[in-house]
């Protein structure tokens, strides 16, 4: 009889990071320790179809059977309908072990418009803006340059830099397109560097060491960025120990009040004021070369060891 942990991972979704999902669920899958662990694979289809690990439809009654016979689920599904708590969320109800934030915490760090005000609350900046609804949206009026954004999408999809008044009915355009609500933000002009937090079992945080991203001047870091494989990364950011603490703590305070659980990427800008949060990411990019395995990596923890220690910790997490 084998003594290997079941692992379920999940990939794709109903979103528009679905292609990156799958490659993410993909990486995570074959990294897995195949002496520790025995993988599961499902997939949601853009439809939100779910399909069994050779790529056959299930329905939800069909992944609902798989995932109760594995011992813990990995959901590596970015976005909407997947890291806003969703799956989150149905894990709870089959009280099965998963790895990552649970409902609270998913739907709260997706929502940027909430994140906003549970970073205030516990002192931490973000950039002044302002919510927009298609009932609003005609009553505001750009003055300066700003950046439109949805309010629950990721990967900057539908992330405009508007820089002139001619520019706006377009970027809202395309936000709106993947939400019914649009943050509207001023520029902010610092350094962009990510902190990744891993929240232990036992109540401890581990920060690994920060990231930043370099960006050519008036610029954002968007999907070519990401994804194409040209993105610059340095790490550790080049900051002295005082203010890396600050930052430190910073993403830690934002982590520990949206109720984040395993790991997750709290984005900011450095300025001259200090850190101003950008976004939090309970699932982020899950890929060998992404952001997070990247950073913890510098820490001399693999990617494979990240894992084990998600998982590890998921089962030994009080439900």
């Amino acid at each position: 009889m084998s003594t290997r942990t079941r692992v379920a991972v999940i990939g794709g979704g109903a979103s528009c990071e679905h292609e990156v999902s799958l490659a993410s669920a993909t990486a995570v899958a074959a990294a897995l320790d195949p002496a520790a662990y025995e993988v599961v694979r499902l997939t949601i289809d853009p439809h939100g179809t779910w399909l069994d690990g050779g790529g056959r439809p299930v329905g939800l009654t069909g992944a609902a059977c798989l995932l109760r016979r594995c011992d813990v689920v990995l959901p590596v599904v970015h976005g909407p309908h997947g890291e806003d708590g969703t799956l989150a969320a149905l894990c709870d109800l089959a009280g099965l072990p998963f790895v990552g934030s649970g409902v609270r915490a998913g739907a709260l760090a997706m929502d940027k418009w909430t994140t906003k005000l549970v970073a205030a609350a516990v002192g931490v900046a973000t950039a002044p803006g302002v919510l927009l609804t298609p009932a609003t949206r005609s009553a505001y009026a750009w003055t300066h340059p700003v950046v439109v954004k949805p309010v629950a999408a990721g990967s900057s999809h539908g992330v405009s830099l508007v820089a002139s008044a001619d520019e706006l009915d377009d970027a809202l355009a395309a936000a709106f397109a993947l939400d019914s609500r649009v943050l509207v933000e001023d520029v902010v002009v610092g350094r962009e560097i990510d902190v990744a937090v891993l929240g232990r079992a036992d109540g401890s945080r581990v920060v690994a060491p920060t990231l930043e991203i370099v960006v050519a001047p008036g610029g954002i870091f968007g999907f070519e960025d990401k994804y194409g494989g040209t993105a610059d990364f340095h790490i550790p950011a080049a900051l002295d120990e005082t203010d890396t603490k600050t930052l430190e703590d910073a993403a830690v305070a934002v982590f520990d009040a949206l109720g984040c659980a395993g790991v997750a990427r709290v984005d900011f800008f450095w300025t001259e004021d200090g850190p101003v949060l950008n976004e939090v990411n309970t699932m982020p990019g899950f890929t060998e070369q992404s952001q997070v395995p990247k950073m913890f990596a510098a820490a001399s923890l693999s990617y494979a060891d990240l894992l084990d220690v998600l998982v590890r910790d998921a089962l030994a997490a009080p439900r």
